[in-house]
């Protein structure tokens, strides 16, 4: 059985088409420890990071597929299972594959990106991919990465969108708006930011469309 661990309540919606042992961790990244290992505690034979991602490589654009190949989290680099990653491109042949950064906080700058990128030469950041790795390494069980890139490269994020979600991974609407009644300028980029994030979850959903026959069974 896949379990499946996301950041965001709509990911895991959409995950639910590949498989029905899912886990979201609200973007927490201490959470989605505990979450990665509840997973194969249920019975997982396997585990994916699933979602959307901040792009770090600059070719990279809203929209466009990653399956990893590695996650680094700075100390340590965990390879991502070979079969698992071959699955996904057969079925996802014009996804691109690259290594992730495992973060355990939000990369909201483009200059900071550029940092990482050049640094760890990671394609894509993400805040659950370290907890799913990590998970099933203790656990000697194959994982994978399957991650849409919303905000690319060149993008940072506005304060707005940092101000966190809700217990079940949704967007928290009070703190938001009280984070645009006191800085409006940030409303461009925040509905940037909305419709790339749409852009992404609509990648996730037709590749999760495409996998869920493929990937359900997976041992």
């Amino acid at each position: 059985m896949l379990g499946i661990l996301t950041g965001l309540a709509k990911e895991a919606e959409i995950a639910r088409r590949i498989s029905p042992l899912i886990a979201c961790s609200a973007s927490d990244p201490a959470r989605a420890e505990r979450l990665a290992r509840d997973l194969i505690s249920q019975g997982a034979t396997a585990v994916l990071s699933f979602g959307i991602a901040g792009g770090l490589a600059p070719e990279l654009a809203t929209g466009d597929l990653v399956i990893g190949t590695a996650v680094s989290t700075g100390a340590t680099a965990y390879a991502c299972d070979p079969d698992l990653a071959a699955r996904l491109a057969a079925v996802l042949p014009g996804a691109v594959h690259g290594d992730v950064w495992g973060g355990d906080v939000i990369v909201d700058t483009a200059a900071a990106k550029a940092r990482l990128h050049r640094d760890s030469g990671a394609v894509i950041v993400d805040l659950e991919s370290a907890a799913v790795a990590s998970a099933a390494a203790e656990a000697g069980l194959p994982f994978g990465v399957l991650r849409a890139v919303a905000d690319p490269a060149a993008h940072g994020l506005p304060p707005a969108a940092l101000v966190g979600l809700d217990s079940e991974g949704r967007p928290a609407i009070g703190p938001v708006l009280r984070a645009l009644a006191r800085s409006p300028g940030q409303l461009p980029a925040l509905i940037r930011l909305g419709r790339q994030s749409s852009a992404a979850m609509a990648a996730l959903l037709a590749a999760a469309s495409a996998l869920g026959r493929d990937l359900r069974g997976v041992a």
